[in-house]
């Protein structure tokens, strides 16, 4: 445990929390010696002016859970017992006025390359070069002016708007960077100086293109790529949720492997995980660990479907079982004889219509629904065929474009939850089954 110190570590901290926000949580247990935003990774540490009152707050916020426009916050003492002139200096030289940006753009629901940051950026002044790239904190971009008064302008103008009504929201700061080194000039990287410049390497597609920052010497090899490829289904997924993704997605997860543990490994196989984990995207590959039986990797489509799985089905009862649900340290599950393929599979829910499959998204409820039923099927015969798995409390059958559908009703969302597992896609007089959640009562 660590001991306590004068400086508090503050986590998550969003983007749209300012200084002055953070502040006001702290200011009551006496004077503040010294702030430093941790923007790069949503944290902060706040130095009090003496023990005494970083322990009051420590001990305070024990029983209250903090929060700032909204966003609940995590205190802690620092490992640091004084921020020194150095870690303030290393942590704060993005606050000195320099005329290159870094900009950070959250809820990226669209695609933003360097023409559309040339737009919105060239009113404050000349744009020198661009450079695009993807990290962890999502996609970001180093915008260089001619000037520093140019950088100030844009960034006060800026910090915070939106370039499109409801999302791609500005997240600005100073670089620490003196020049950027721009070798190609496409939609990722521009230098605007320069129109010589070649389109890509020789030899090399513009998809293989980078740069290097010279900061970090991280090599952006294709980075933005991976975040254009999403781009569709972050724009269908909000579309589906009515223009704005829900609460808790993000849209910029780049992860596509979950890995899932605490089943009960006795009643569950891969063609149960993958009913289960289909509601949420197309799933490419699912392989069950053989010196752990209880656990599970699924390879979804895309991280957007991955993040959507692991939102919905965090902590979801099934045969008994609490699900865990986490990211998977493997990008991808490598094919052998213990991995079971779905990449082509016609029972993968997202190949059309993406856009209603995404509606459909939700965590486990009481209410499952199936459709593709056989025309003839009456209520009795699709009880029969589903009371096994628990206790059905409702029922309703109606025709929808002429075709037959249920919403079935069972006492839990763990009943509910293994009947979908165990009878999706299971053939009745012929017909392919489909069963999602719903959110509708009966």
């Amino acid at each position: 445990m660590t001991e306590p110190s004068k400086v508090i570590h503050v986590r998550n901290v969003g983007h749209e929390i300012a200084e002055t926000d953070l502040l006001q949580i702290f200011q009551p247990f006496g004077a503040i010696s010294k702030l430093v935003m941790l923007r790069a990774k949503n944290q902060a540490l706040v130095q009090m002016q003496d023990l005494a009152s970083a322990i009051n707050v420590l001990q305070f916020y024990a029983n209250v859970q903090p929060s700032v426009k909204g966003r609940n916050v995590y205190v802690q003492f620092s490992s640091h017992q004084e921020l020194t002139t150095m870690e303030q200096n290393h942590h704060s030289r993005a606050d000195e006025p320099n005329r290159i940006l870094l900009v950070t753009i959250h809820q990226m629901l669209y695609p933003i390359n360097v023409d559309v940051l040339h737009q919105v950026f060239s009113p404050h002044g000349f744009v020198e070069k661009i450079v695009t790239f993807q990290k962890s904190a999502g996609f970001q971009a180093l915008i260089q002016y001619q000037s520093r008064q140019s950088a100030m302008a844009a960034l006060n103008a800026l910090q915070g708007r939106n370039i499109y009504d409801g999302c791609c929201q500005l997240d600005i700061q100073y670089s620490n960077l003196d020049e950027l080194q721009v070798n190609y000039n496409n939609d990722r990287t521009r230098d605007f100086t320069n129109s010589s410049l070649p389109t890509e390497p020789k030899g090399r597609s513009t998809q293989q293109s980078g740069y290097v920052d010279p900061g970090s010497m991280f090599a952006f090899q294709a980075g933005p790529a991976v975040a254009f490829s999403q781009m569709a289904n972050q724009a269908a997924a909000a579309a589906a949720f009515g223009g704005t993704l829900p609460h808790g997605i993000s849209g910029l997860n780049d992860r596509c492997t979950l890995l899932v543990s605490g089943f009960d490994h006795e009643r569950t196989d891969e063609e149960k995980l993958f009913n289960l984990f289909s509601l949420y995207g197309n799933i490419v590959r699912i392989k069950i660990l053989r010196n752990k039986p209880d656990h599970a990797l699924v390879q979804m489509n895309d991280g957007l479907q991955a993040e959507l799985a692991f939102n919905y089905l965090k902590d979801a009862m099934l045969f008994g079982k609490r699900l865990d649900v986490n990211y998977s340290k493997h990008e991808t599950i490598t094919t052998g004889p213990d991995t079971h393929e779905y990449s082509n599979s016609n029972l993968n829910r997202f190949n059309r219509n993406a856009t209603k499959n995404y509606r459909y998204c939700c965590s486990p409820t009481r209410t499952i629904h199936l459709s593709t039923l056989p025309h003839d099927i009456s209520e009795e015969e699709m009880i029969h065929h589903l009371e096994e798995h628990g206790t059905i409390v409702g029922t309703k059958v109606f025709e929808t474009n002429g075709k037959k559908q249920a919403l079935v009703m069972f006492e839990t969302e763990e009943q509910a939850t293994e009947a979908l597992v165990c009878k999706h896609a299971v053939p009745i007089d012929g017909c392919i089954v489909r069963i999602s959640f719903s959110q509708s009562q009966v």
